[in-house]
């Protein structure tokens, strides 16, 4: 597949089936990732792979912190949460390293690893793979930071979800440039 038509046409997959990535694979999609914009060259990403029984344990991390949060959690609310992990093959979870540096503020090393995370969605799709990018409020929360092992620094950005798409894709939107392209500056 060509670039144009990957970035073009590129859509998030909610429900993936195995079998994951192959390790070939993988080496690609986190390829993709290190070549995003990275002014300074920080590095400031970091990328954790779970899969196979490390998606069973995140789930039992992510009903932790809920507990943590509300003891009275329904039991499907807590079944729902074990199983969220679950819902593909293999999981990474991208996680910015924000540095102190005079030249290159937080939104700019968070940004780059968001860049990160949009090559590894577009390299999957070129691949034949079907990805998605999720987040919420559990990436924020410090009993999942802690199971994760985040320095004070790091920030959890998302969870990708990597599998095989496993129901029909959605054709993305034709949106009109006029909508949301402008020349500057605007005629008064």
């Amino acid at each position: 597949m060509d670039a144009i038509t990957a970035l073009t046409e590129r859509v998030s997959v909610a429900q993936l089936t195995g079998p994951g990535p192959s390790q070939q694979q993988l080496e690609q999609l986190y390829t993709a990732a290190f070549r995003a914009p990275d002014h300074a060259w920080m590095r400031p990403w970091r990328y954790l792979t779970i899969r196979g029984e490390g998606l069973s344990t995140l789930g039992d991390v992510f009903v932790e912190a809920a507990l943590k949060k509300n003891t009275d959690l329904a039991e499907d609310k807590i079944a729902k949460l074990r199983k969220k992990p679950q819902r593909a093959p293999l999981m990474i979870v991208a996680i910015a390293n924000i540095q102190e540096h005079a030249k290159v503020p937080a939104v700019e090393q968070r940004l780059a690893v968001g860049a990160g995370i949009q090559n590894i969605l577009i390299a999957a799709y070129a691949m034949g793979l079907g990805a998605i990018w999720r987040t919420g409020e559990i990436v924020n929360d410090e009993h999942v930071r802690g199971a994760l092992g985040l320095k004070e620094s790091e920030e959890i950005l998302g969870f990708i979800y990597l599998g095989h798409v496993n129901c029909k894709l959605k054709k993305p939107p034709v949106l009109a440039l006029e909508d949301y392209v402008q020349e500057w500056p605007l005629n008064a």
